[in-house]
């Protein structure tokens, strides 16, 4: 009997600590940067985290896709690469999508700052930047 309760004591021990460890794996891996800043693009944030091995970022919801043609992800490494990458407006045919989650490219070793790029009028429409590179 009391070797019974020591298994399942040790088991329920063991769990909680898994998920102890897992929770703060977890949060470790995600990053939120500044608010964004900018003449359209000046409202919510961008999260980062691990999915699958990769970097992913996604806007918050109280994001506003700017009123702007073409309006595009753009991505600045620590060493100020510049990455334009996806749309954020893509054109459907019954509506249109909002691409507000982005999975960084495998050459895009590091992000420090996500800036809405209007590729049609080749301007900054906001930027946000993250504390320290997130990879």
């Amino acid at each position: 009997m009391k070797a019974i309760k020591a298994i399942r004591w040790t088991t329920s021990t063991l769990a909680v600590i898994l998920l102890f460890c897992t929770a703060s794996a977890f949060a470790q891996t995600m990053h939120t940067s500044s608010q964004f800043q900018g003449p359209k693009a000046n409202k919510g944030t961008v999260t980062s985290s691990q999915r699958d091995g990769k970097l992913v970022l996604t806007l918050s919801e109280d994001f506003v896709v700017p009123d702007t043609p073409h309006p595009h992800w753009e991505l600045v490494d620590s060493n100020g690469t510049v990455y334009l990458l996806n749309k954020l407006k893509v054109k459907g045919l019954v509506s249109d999508k909002v691409n507000k989650e982005i999975t960084v490219p495998a050459y895009v070793k590091n992000v420090s700052k996500v800036v809405i790029w209007c590729a049609y009028a080749e301007v900054n429409l906001g930027e946000a930047s993250f504390s320290s590179p997130v990879m």
